[in-house]
């Protein structure tokens, strides 16, 4: 095996267009006299020196799968406890394959370990980042959308449309749930794009723990809002990162609360729809309000879909950007596209310095682009508790006027 092997390798949750960054990056590096590697399993397979998980990729292997979803490498989740112990295997194992050039595809975490493996290969390897996530929120220039996101999106318009039609037709409200540990890009452009009539993000709720009903009020008032339009249905979207926002504690009181693989609450697995569901419909029964709400997590279903052309596109240049990086001599880097040009972000760029780990992008719910989403929200707002507004409302509430505006105005103090 030549000594300038590149080297694939994927982590974290699978994204659209994995396949595509694999395919372009294989082509490009073998196209300039290149052997290539992937590393099937991800980190795990490299941490226990498993040489039988290595696979020979070739133009004619990939040629044709950057418009397919999931990973044909697979890919994996460690913990960084786990990583210091088995660090030194690592490395042994990329020089028994005789790796110089090391590609990872992946979200922070796995940006984290590709900052890590160069620091302590010394020069030896060099080594780039292509960043993935569904979540969107990668810190990358100009704004642009981390690839994976726009495939995600258009599915989960997709569900949420026969979502709503089936509510319409059904006379019933659907609690939906999103993927976003961190921030609401996923859920706000689902929502945006779908025209749910409200969507809620981690990012609205800020300055310390947030009260379970609190958000149980918000989507009370939507559903309120809607039955005063003489609408008997509609769906709400809530971002998975909301969980976040809630005492432990009382969160554990509605649900099992797990772990992933990082330690970190398993935020994929509580179920937001069901936990505001059985707190709305008790709350509206306890006034003679028989509304059916339906409760559904939209996540998984999003992860491994053939990418659509814009991902699919998006991953070619990232790809062939990657290897062109690295055989020019680049090493240390994100590969990123900005303003139409392909550019290396460097890691020290990448890392938040007050953490050291991967900058986070946040919805910014100061923008227009939030404002916009807000916008065309149905939920209650501070102009519906003045007089001439509020009357209609509180008869769709089945409440006096004064009741109305004792439970629901706080939600604007």
């Amino acid at each position: 095996m030549p000594s300038d092997v590149v080297a694939i390798v994927v982590g974290g949750g699978p994204a659209p267009g994995i396949n595509g960054v694999i395919s372009a990056a294989t082509i490009e590096a073998v196209n300039h006299g290149k052997e290539v590697v992937g590393i099937v399993g991800g980190f795990k397979t490299l941490f226990s020196g498993d040489k039988k998980n290595i696979l020979k990729l070739k133009i004619e292997d990939v040629s044709r799968i950057h418009t397919t979803g999931g990973s044909i490498l697979r890919t994996s989740r460690d913990t960084v406890d786990d990583a210091k112990e088995k660090f030194r295997t690592l490395l042994a194992t990329l020089k028994t394959l005789k790796v110089r050039y090391l590609i990872t595809i992946g979200g922070d975490g796995t940006a984290f370990m590709a900052r890590w493996i160069e620091k302590e290969s010394r020069g030896r390897l060099s080594v780039v980042h292509v960043p993935k996530t569904i979540d969107n929120d990668l810190y990358l220039p100009g704004g642009r959308s981390s690839f994976g996101y726009n495939t995600a999106r258009h599915y989960g318009v997709e569900i949420v449309k026969n979502l709503m039609e089936d509510a319409k037709t059904t006379g019933r409200w659907y609690f939906i749930s999103t993927m976003g540990r961190d921030s609401g890009h996923l859920a706000l452009g689902i929502g945006k794009a779908s025209g749910a009539p409200l969507t809620l993000i981690p990012e609205e709720f800020s300055g310390g723990k947030v009260p379970l009903q609190r958000v149980a009020d918000i989507l009370e008032g939507s559903i309120i809002k809607r039955l005063a339009m003489g609408k008997d249905h509609g769906v709400s979207i809530l971002a998975e990162g909301i969980a976040s926002k809630f005492d432990i504690k009382e969160l554990e009181c509605c649900e099992h609360v797990e772990k992933d693989e990082l330690g970190r609450i398993h935020f994929s697995e509580i179920q937001l729809g069901r936990i505001f569901r059985d707190i709305v419909k008790k709350s509206l029964h306890k006034r003679g309000l028989k509304v059916t709400i339906t409760h559904k997590s939209v996540g998984y279903e999003l992860r491994a879909a053939d990418p659509v052309p814009y991902d699919i596109e998006y991953t070619r240049d990232l790809g062939y950007g990657a290897v062109k990086f690295l055989l020019q001599g680049g090493t240390g880097s994100m590969i990123v596209f900005d303003e139409g040009k392909l550019r290396p972000v460097s890691f020290v760029e990448m890392a938040d310095p007050s953490t050291g780990k991967t900058r986070v992008r946040l919805v910014d719910i100061n923008s227009e682009t939030y404002e916009v989403g807000r916008e065309y929200m149905i939920r209650l707002e501070k102009k519906d508790f003045e007089r001439g507004n509020i009357r209609p409302l509180a008869d769709a509430a089945s409440m006096s006027v004064s009741d109305f505006r004792k439970r629901f105005s706080y939600l604007h103090a």
